[in-house]
């Protein structure tokens, strides 16, 4: 251990996203390669002896403590649990994490020794994974609110890659099988009887911990609030969601020192009339289940929404992934971008 596959595949994908900064210490781990990597593991990182570096990726995250601070992180997932590496800026930016990181060692600032904080959830620990719509996020819970993590990939094929790995480690994992029976048929599973509706699409892996994945209701009730923030004038079967992404929206400082500019993560969605933005909370819904009260904020909220025949033109940047895009609309005077969609100089 480890093969020489695997340690290409670490070494590959062990690369920052180029739209994100992070601190020094992540870099240097960004700069490791190969060996170099795994030793880095074993001699900083790993809680045991003989658990294997399975899986290394680069994410955003969230807790669920702090469902405003997202992170850069580094996600290494081994054969006894999921270690986050995050950047250690993420402790001074909110002041209520205190106690959640008990933080001791906060007089090597001025030294040339760089620290990372280590967020390690154990496999044993795990018992949820929930996979975001059109795999664009997925969120793993533990026991408590201590324990539930919001990977922000922006990326089905990260996502993808890191449910397979995560189900590979989980087999592997000794458990004492579970008293319900095994073989449910599959109504009894998926369906409610007094409805007959599907509730969601549930996998229980052999070692108990549930993946579960957004059903087409999700995508209904989307349509449904899309719908209802352009004042319910749609016609609501003909309401079609054509994409939804995760994206950042650029908001550009002039007249600093030097022009900046920050990323303000927005779920970017398309219908057949409408470009909306909206600020969604990746964190706190599916409700866990030691909840005691709703979240104090919706799911989604809506943050700008503009008309397609408003749309002038797109202008697109020429750098490469993460692509840039700029939407220019027609300036309406005396115009709410909300009014009713029915009113059409050219229809009836």
């Amino acid at each position: 251990y480890p093969s020489e596959f695997l340690m290409q595949k670490i070494t590959e994908d062990n690369q920052i996203p180029v739209h994100l900064h992070v601190s020094v210490s992540l870099q240097y781990v960004a700069g490791l390669k190969g060996r170099a990597l795994v030793e880095f593991f074993h001699s900083n990182i790993a809680e045991v002896e003989n658990e294997e570096l399975r899986h290394l990726m680069w994410s955003s995250v969230l807790f669920y403590k702090t469902p405003n601070v997202e992170v850069m992180s580094c996600v290494l997932l081994s054969t006894k649990a999921i270690y986050f590496l995050l950047d250690d800026s993420f402790i001074r930016a909110d002041e209520h994490q205190s106690d959640f990181w008990n933080k001791e060692n906060s007089d090597c600032e001025n030294s040339s020794f760089h620290l990372s904080c280590c967020f390690v959830l154990k496999l044993n620990d795990l018992q949820s994974v929930n996979v975001g719509l059109f795999d664009q996020y997925f969120r793993i819970t533990g026991h408590s609110a201590d324990h539930i993590v919001t990977c922000l990939t922006r990326d089905s094929y990260n996502t993808h890659t890191f449910i397979q790995q995560l189900m590979a480690v989980l087999s592997l994992l000794a458990r004492t099988p579970s008293p319900e029976p095994v073989d449910k048929d599959f109504y009894s599973e998926f369906g409610s009887k007094n409805t007959g509706k599907m509730e969601n699409y549930e996998l229980i892996h052999s070692s108990r911990v549930k993946f579960i994945y957004p059903n087409e209701e999700e995508i209904g009730d989307l349509a449904f609030l899309v719908a209802e923030k352009m004042d319910g004038l749609t016609n609501l079967p003909s309401l079609n969601i054509l994409l939804y992404v995760l994206a950042f929206q650029v908001n550009h400082f002039e007249g600093s020192a030097q022009n900046t500019s920050s990323l303000q993560p927005k779920t970017l969605i398309l219908t057949s009339s409408d470009l909306f933005l909206f600020d969604e909370d990746y964190i706190s819904y599916p409700l866990p289940e030691f909840a005691k009260e709703p979240p104090k904020r919706d799911k989604y909220q809506l943050a700008d929404g503009r008309r397609i025949r408003d749309l002038d033109r797109v202008l697109m940047g020429y750098q490469t992934y993460p692509q840039a895009l700029t939407f220019v609309f027609d300036d309406v005077q005396n115009q709410d971008l909300m009014q009713n969609l029915t009113l059409d100089h050219f229809g009836e």
